[in-house]
């Protein structure tokens, strides 16, 4: 079984690692797009921010994923078959990701994932093995997605186009917003995530100082903190480029380097959200499989998610990332709309938000899905013409074949599975 359970545990490294190739650019496409960071600077940053988010909030989506597509109670009796089932799912969703990334496609991996389980499933057990309820409740999660990042994005994008870029004192106006951009930033991630980082500290400060607080005031006054430093350092960025005189520069520069910073920021946001979100994706199957050989039955439940496993799929999507991410950053980051990096600090914003709350949901939706939507939408506010429907044309096929292609790969290499070993 030890032998079983590393082969499993580089499987699962292996799909993380073509997960980390495939959606880097959900992070990172559009900051290197619109020339906020450089390939080299995405990379680093983006590794560090998926491996912490896949190790701190990865374990919801990969409960859900491990316990609520298949219906565990139909394998109670046949644990091995749900084993081989899960190493079968690794085995898709790892093939059918190496091969769109090397064509530059940012397909989902929650669809190759979904696909893959209900494949196995289907062919093991019957139509019945399927958990068509959580199915359901996740494609209407794949399909709201790209509408309500785009619906954000625009919104984010048409008010900062209106209030600061189409009047004619930029730089004047971008002050007046500084503090208020810089709370929107800060709260769309603060509202969601610094409740769960803060609890250790409210923890400790309520049973070891013996000082009750609501458990909410931490996390607000670390956020307010945080904002108002935020808004200090780009109102003295802002004057410094001010300072420098060039008057052209004045009106178009220092507005876009500022929002370079923010854009990066909010990249980082969506690095996080992606690493705790599509991690589960990777290393389900293998949480899974763990389970079973501890217990000897199927979960059924709530299951806990080892630290090593996390760890082990965090490592495996920063591997990926800085190997083979090129390909799909430049598609998502140049060949949809061409971006400033005011509108890339939009569709960013859109994605984190609408990812960092499916992660909290325990949701697995795309991350793909979230920022093409976003871009789209910023490219709606902008101009129709300047979105380049080509390339949304081989997007959009990539996603819808990845369900039937993972399930039947899944469903074939099960099928060959079940003659050789049952």
């Amino acid at each position: 079984m030890l032998i079983t359970l590393l082969f499993v545990a580089l499987l699962a490294f292996y799909v993380a690692w073509n997960l980390g190739a495939n959606d880097v650019a959900n992070a990172m496409g559009t900051s290197v797009g619109s020339k906020a960071v450089t390939l080299k600077q995405a990379l680093i940053i983006a590794g560090v921010l998926e491996f912490t988010g896949a190790v701190l909030f990865g374990h919801e989506v990969t409960e859900t994923l491990a316990t609520k597509i298949a219906n565990p109670a139909l394998f109670a009796a046949t644990p091995q078959i749900f084993v081989v089932g899960m190493v079968t799912v690794l085995i898709s969703c790892g093939v059918w990701l190496q091969i769109a990334t090397s064509r530059g496609l940012p397909v989902s991996s929650s669809h190759a994932v979904v696909g893959a389980i209900a494949g196995f499933s289907w062919v093991a057990l019957g139509v019945n093995a399927i958990d068509w309820s959580s199915i359901g409740l996740i494609t209407i999660g794949w399909i709201l997605t790209p509408l309500i990042s785009g619906a954000i994005a625009a919104l984010f994008y048409s008010q900062i186009k209106h209030w600061i870029l189409d009047q004619p004192n930029q730089v004047v106006q971008l002050q007046e917003w500084i503090p208020w951009l810089s709370t929107l930033l800060l709260g769309v991630f603060g509202v969601i995530v610094l409740p769960s980082l803060t609890e250790p500290l409210t923890n400790f400060v309520i049973e070891q100082v013996g000082f009750t607080i609501p458990s909410h005031d931490i996390p607000l006054l670390t956020g307010a903190v945080a904002a108002v430093g935020l808004t200090i350092m780009s109102w003295r960025q802002l004057e410094e480029r001010g300072d420098k005189g060039d008057k052209e520069e004045l009106l178009t520069n220092p507005v876009e380097r500022l929002f370079a910073r923010f854009q990066l920021l909010s990249a980082c946001f969506v690095a996080f959200a992606h690493g705790s979100n599509d991690v589960g994706n990777a290393i389900a199957p293998l949480a899974a499989i763990v389970y079973i050989n501890r217990t000897g039955s199927v979960p059924t439940d709530g299951i806990t998610i080892p630290l090593w496993i996390l760890i082990l799929g965090g490592a495996g999507i920063v591997g990926g990332l800085a190997v083979w991410g090129k390909k799909v950053i430049a598609t998502i980051g140049e060949n949809i709309i061409a971006l400033q990096p005011s509108s890339g600090f939009c569709a960013e914003l859109a994605t984190a938000t609408t990812i960092l709350i499916a992660s909290r949901l325990g949701l697995p939706v795309s991350t793909s899905h979230a920022l093409v939507g976003g871009v789209v939408g910023i490219g709606l506010v902008q101009n129709l013409k300047s979105i380049k429907f080509q390339t949304l044309k081989g997007i959009a096929a990539a996603w819808l074949i990845t369900i039937p292609v993972s399930a039947a790969l899944s469903a074939g290499i099960f099928s060959i599975a079940r003659i050789l070993f049952f």
